[in-house]
């Protein structure tokens, strides 16, 4: 008989904070998505539009984060920092338009990348107690 780790990373039902963690998550990268193409084709242009193709991983992880898929929350945690890091380059040195546009592509990428961190945890924590509610068995408690 093999024993088998159970999956701490699936509970039953989502908890609330899972919940209000996911919905955070999803419309922060929708939000953030929205801003990277209104700003490439049309706010503050900086060419032909090509830019734009930058929102293709924030498009790519919204059906991973609307079905609740851990490796989504934990891949995009670590590629939201590449807007960051955009947002504090054009941040300076950049017109004013550009300048409002750079902060909020930033305080966006904290943002999601705090609802993706908590989202982790609240999963992790939550699959830890529906394993340890599981493995206390009725036989024991009831001697």
């Amino acid at each position: 008989m093999s024993m088998s780790t159970p999956d701490l990373s699936t509970p039953s039902l989502p908890t609330p904070a899972v919940q209000r963690s996911r919905w955070l998550a999803f419309a922060g990268c929708a939000v953030l998505a929205l801003l990277g193409l209104l700003w490439e084709l049309t706010l503050a242009r900086t060419g032909s539009g090509t830019l734009a193709v930058k929102v293709i991983p924030l498009l790519l992880a919204l059906p991973g984060l609307w079905r609740m898929k851990l490796y989504t929350y934990r891949w995009l945690s670590l590629a939201v920092w590449l807007y960051a890091a955009e947002g504090a380059v054009r941040v300076y040195g950049a017109p004013a338009m550009e300048m409002r546009l750079a902060g909020l592509e930033m305080v966006l990428s904290v943002l999601l990348f705090t609802a993706c961190a908590w989202h982790v945890r609240a999963r992790l924590a939550a699959g830890r107690q529906a394993a340890m509610l599981s493995s206390v068995s009725p036989s024991s408690s009831s001697s």
